[in-house]
């Protein structure tokens, strides 16, 4: 409401007559332009206008002012000839007022499916529906390399919406995400990622340990600390000893063995021409991730560090210690620099070391994680495509695309 409307303008507007003509069909240009050319004549005012177009149909919806007395029976055979020289159907219902106001609370619901079934759809709406939510819009976001589609959801709080779709998307083999609506969601302007296995395919003390011949050794206790179950520091230690007297020649073989993850360069070029920062942490080395910095111009990068002393690695690592607690506060350090609020930052990981991180983040993201971080975690993306994270902060594949045309 303006300052300059009465207090009760918007009251009494709910009291006006209003028609809603709807018209639906096979899509051609000019049709939104014709039907307000056929209403125009009428002096009419627009209250609210929706347009969807589903495989090449339209279905185009028109909140309108009633017309002067009398004129209501002219405007509804005028409506309806034009329709039929178009092909179309129409169809005018008379009314009062605008849509009713929307509930309190109001969420968005993005959800990930690898195919999205009418199964797990009608599970999903049943849900928000159970929990005292209407769902007032839904938009597909993308159709490839996953479905993603959004609903705008009012009536239910954010936290218990989440709440109890997490535990639907776990049974339906779904992924989705749920975050308050508001203009935050766009304004969220810092990505920091984990490297091994999220950012990159591998796991780098992996790569190293098999120039070193320790694959078997370096494996079990990188699993057993990715599983939660040692300490991530000694394990780190543990591992780094096996690398003894590596020459250090073999960096740069690890740097050309290293793999992105599918997507990942889109999902980074793209945050980056929207104007987010981003960033990595990694418990990996700085070794690598210096390099992946480079290449990918990435704003913020830390890891440990690999000792190397006349030409060799020690075996030991040198600096602070980028291990579970580190990985939250680098994140919280990368966010004062980059002067973006906690509140509108992204983590994404996928092992135990990076829950702190997680949860500290505004939204934290589980990347094919653990079962242990898809449960702890925000929400997870379960599908081997980085670039999907972009979904879920409402960016579509559309407007993916079109970035990189016009930019290359």
């Amino acid at each position: 409401m303006s300052a300059s409307q009465p207090p009760n303008a918007t009251m009494a507007a709910a009291d006006v007559p209003t028609l809603l003509v709807k018209i639906f069909g096979k899509d051609r240009p000019g049709i939104t332009a014709g039907l307000f050319d056929t209403l125009a004549a009428y002096s009419l005012d627009v209250v609210d206008i929706e347009q969807v177009v589903t495989r090449g149909r339209i279905v185009l919806c028109a909140l309108v002012t009633q017309p002067a007395a009398g004129l209501e029976g002219d405007l509804r055979a005028t409506v309806h000839s034009w329709a039929d020289s178009m092909k179309m159907e129409a169809e005018i219902i008379s009314g009062l007022g605008d849509n009713r106001p929307r509930g309190v609370g109001r969420s968005l619901v993005t959800v990930l499916g690898h195919p999205l079934t009418a199964r797990s759809t009608a599970r999903i709406a049943a849900q928000i529906t159970d929990g005292g939510g209407n769902i007032d819009r839904i938009f597909r976001l993308a159709k490839y390399p996953v479905t993603a589609v959004e609903f705008a959801v009012s009536g239910t709080e954010t936290e218990s919406l989440r709440t109890a779709l997490a535990t639907e998307a776990a049974a339906l083999g779904v992924d989705i995400a749920v975050v308050a609506a508001g203009l935050h969601r766009r304004a969220q302007r810092l990505v920091v990622m984990d490297v091994d296995s999220t950012l990159i395919q591998d796991e780098v003390i992996d790569l190293f340990a098999a120039h070193a011949g320790c694959e078997d050794k370096v494996a079990e206790v990188t699993e057993a600390a990715m599983r939660g179950e040692t300490d991530f520091a000694q394990s780190l230690h543990a591992r780094v000893e096996l690398l003894a007297g590596l020459d250090a020649s073999v960096v740069d073989k690890v740097r050309s063995q290293v793999r992105l993850t599918p997507g990942a360069r889109t999902l980074i070029r793209t945050l980056k021409r929207l104007g987010y920062q981003v960033g990595v942490v990694s418990g990996g080395f700085t070794q690598v991730t210096d390099d992946l910095r480079d290449r990918l111009g990435l704003d913020f990068a830390q890891a440990n560090t690999l000792e190397v002393r006349d030409g060799k690695l020690t075996g030991r690592v040198v600096g602070e210690i980028v291990d579970r607690a580190g990985k939250a506060r680098l994140l919280r350090r990368f966010a004062a620099e980059a002067g973006v609020p906690l509140s509108q930052t992204v983590a994404i990981g996928d092992g135990a070391n990076d829950l702190d991180m997680l949860n500290a983040a505004g939204m934290g993201v589980a990347f094919n994680a653990k079962p242990v971080v898809r449960q702890a975690a925000y929400t997870a993306v379960n599908v081997p495509f980085l670039d999907t994270v972009l979904y879920l902060l409402g960016i579509s594949r559309e407007e993916v695309e079109a970035a990189d045309t016009v930019e290359g």
